[in-house]
């Protein structure tokens, strides 16, 4: 999906069927009117509130509206959604981050010892 996410941020859907040229099946969003990827472990739909001119680019601020997690990513035991397992894709500063595994929990710094 990392490869698919680059290209698609970079290419136009005027000049491009991205689905069809990254081989990707679209779906339907539950709430909102915009396709969702069927192969991403999780979508969250949004619905734009307020657009913010910042000179070079615009900034978005939306409401989650709804979320659809493959159902193959959740704890049985917890309801928890498992980043790890799922391969989820990060995007900060230019670059792409695998989630890696958990390496704490809340609070882990100042819990008291058993």
């Amino acid at each position: 999906m990392a490869y698919a996410t680059d290209w698609c941020g970079v290419r136009s859907g005027r000049d491009y069927n991205k689905f069809e040229e990254m081989h990707l099946t679209p779906g339907k969003a539950s709430v909102v009117n915009a396709p969702i990827i069927e192969e991403s472990p999780l979508c969250i739909e949004c619905r734009v509130k307020e657009i913010l001119s910042l000179g070079s680019h615009d900034m978005f601020i939306a409401d989650v509206v709804n979320v659809k997690a493959d159902d193959k990513y959740l704890n049985t035991e917890t309801g928890k959604f498992e980043l790890a397992q799922s391969n989820l894709l990060v995007y900060v500063h230019g670059g792409y981050y695998g989630m890696g595994p958990k390496i704490g929990k809340f609070g882990w710094s100042v819990e008291k010892k058993k």
